[in-house]
């Protein structure tokens, strides 16, 4: 969906206010084949890249595009403008756009820090690595750590054969188990930041799952980086990055930047407002407008402010940037029939997912909803996954977070570590494959991918589930 596009979905929502007054899309209604147009988009980021990758590499952003179109048309025709337009806009201002407004900020203050000094990507300096973006995840984000740290942990490497390893690795870790431990970390618990959850309950109750997890995943990498890094003719006989006299930072001003960048992403949660602009039926609160001027404030001044030596240095460009906003909107549109239908419950064509979370007695099953939140957050976007599965569970968050206590750690614990189970689980996945790909590493296929996912985490998810959900 093209910014033109949302903007005169915007525009036709105030000038004829029947768009406004239109019923919110019932899930209970729809038939399953709404959700085509979404799997087709999932379909062609999983297949086109193996079965026709230069043609995908050109047209990525057409493909998305017809999927969207796929899906709105029929929908347009079938239920009308102004359902359409409800639809279409609440994705567009209620999710999309905040959601790309924060990732490009990011993008840009962490894409204009270059780390001066070749490391060299020992095991041992590659773990540490990948620990100090799992600390740094849930103060900066998934995707501001992922930003910062995948360009020097790719330079450090590039002297190195195998480096598709050392990714796939940083995006289980940092670029989403790390962010786990505070509303800042990843979007979905951020969501529940605002629905009434304290911000220091997902500390206090899901520091175990995370050290768990985030340690066995480092034992593990360790030990394949060190057979990697021992095999013969591992190390390229001339290093790409030649070494410099001290290490340090270019740019480093991005990092008050990326304070502000917190600072406005807090402040919308913490900041009560009786102010609201409907747009088209969507309400949006002016917290929410500040923090979205502020951050496109933050991403330009960075632009401005950033040294011209450190985004060279870098290999600073808007490639990775433009094919996760391209194919999100895609994502984010296609998505909306399937959302419905899970919030349709019971009554909905997912019903029997809802079912699956119930015990007999109608009390919730920790171990199901840790699966299927999880599930669902592998291939939909992680954020509204957390949101159907909290309503789900009631939507009472002094319930969840003292009675139902375990029910609301298995729902945050599903929607961010299982977003690592592929390219499109979250955001910061697609964003490194992108930035990595373009350096040079050969990435794992869509399902190449999830071979390492499923090798990997799936059993780690196993453990979990018995350790702490049953």
């Amino acid at each position: 969906m093209s910014k033109r596009c949302v903007q005169a979905l915007a525009l036709a929502g105030a000038l004829f206010p029947g768009l406004a007054r239109a019923a919110e899309l019932d899930g209970s209604q729809l038939s399953v084949l709404w959700g085509v147009p979404f799997a087709g988009v999932l379909l062609s980021i999983a297949l086109m890249p193996l079965v026709a990758p230069i043609f995908w590499h050109h047209h990525f952003g057409k493909v998305a595009a017809a999927w969207g179109l796929a899906f709105l048309i029929p929908f347009a025709i079938t239920f009308g403008p102004a359902a359409t337009g409800v639809a279409v806009v609440h994705a567009a201002f209620a999710e999309y756009i905040p959601f790309i407004i924060l990732l490009t900020a990011l993008f840009t203050v962490a894409g204009g820090i270059f780390v001066r000094g070749n490391l060299h990507g020992s095991p041992a300096l590659n773990t540490g690595l990948l620990a100090m973006g799992a600390v740094l995840a849930s103060f900066m984000g998934t995707t501001g750590a992922s930003m910062l740290l995948i360009r020097p942990l790719i330079r450090a490497n590039d002297n190195r054969k195998h480096q598709a390893h050392v990714v796939v690795f940083f995006i289980f870790i940092v670029s989403n188990a790390g962010g786990a431990l505070t509303p800042l970390g990843d979007p979905p618990l951020f969501l529940g930041f605002l629905k009434g959850v304290d911000f220091f309950w997902t500390v206090t109750h899901l520091w175990s799952h995370t050290l768990f997890l985030i340690g066995t995943l480092l034992v593990i990498f360790y030990a394949i980086d060190w057979w990697y890094h021992h095999r013969h003719e591992e190390l390229r006989p001339v290093d790409p990055t030649p070494d410099t006299q001290r290490l340090g930072f270019d740019g480093s001003v991005n990092f008050v930047l990326l304070g502000v960048v917190v600072f406005l992403v807090l402040l919308s949660g913490l900041w009560k407002s009786s102010v609201v602009f409907n747009i088209a039926g969507t309400e949006v609160g002016l917290p929410g407008i500040v923090r979205d001027i502020g951050l496109i404030v933050v991403t330009l001044v960075s632009l401005k402010i950033t040294p011209t030596s450190a985004h060279e240095s870098n290999q600073f460009g808007w490639g990775p940037m433009q094919e996760v906003a391209k194919l999100f909107a895609a994502i984010f549109l296609t998505i909306i029939p399937v959302i419905a239908m899970l919030k349709a419950g019971v009554d909905g064509p997912f019903g029997a997912v809802v079912n699956a979370v119930t015990n007999p007695d109608g009390t919730p099953n920790p171990a199901m909803y840790f699966w299927a939140t999880g599930v669902l957050s592998s291939f939909l976007d992680n954020a509204p996954t957390y949101l159907v599965f909290f309503n789900t569970a009631g939507g009472d968050p002094q319930l969840l977070m003292n009675a139902l206590a375990p029910t609301l750690v298995a729902i945050s614990a599903g929607a961010v570590f299982m977003g690592a189970n592929t390219y499109i689980g979250n955001a910061p996945n697609l964003m490194v494959k992108a930035i990595a790909e373009d350096r040079g590493v050969k990435m794992p296929s869509f399902f190449g991918y999830m071979v390492w996912s499923f090798g990997i985490l799936v059993p780690l998810f196993g453990l979990m589930t018995w350790f702490w959900f049953t």
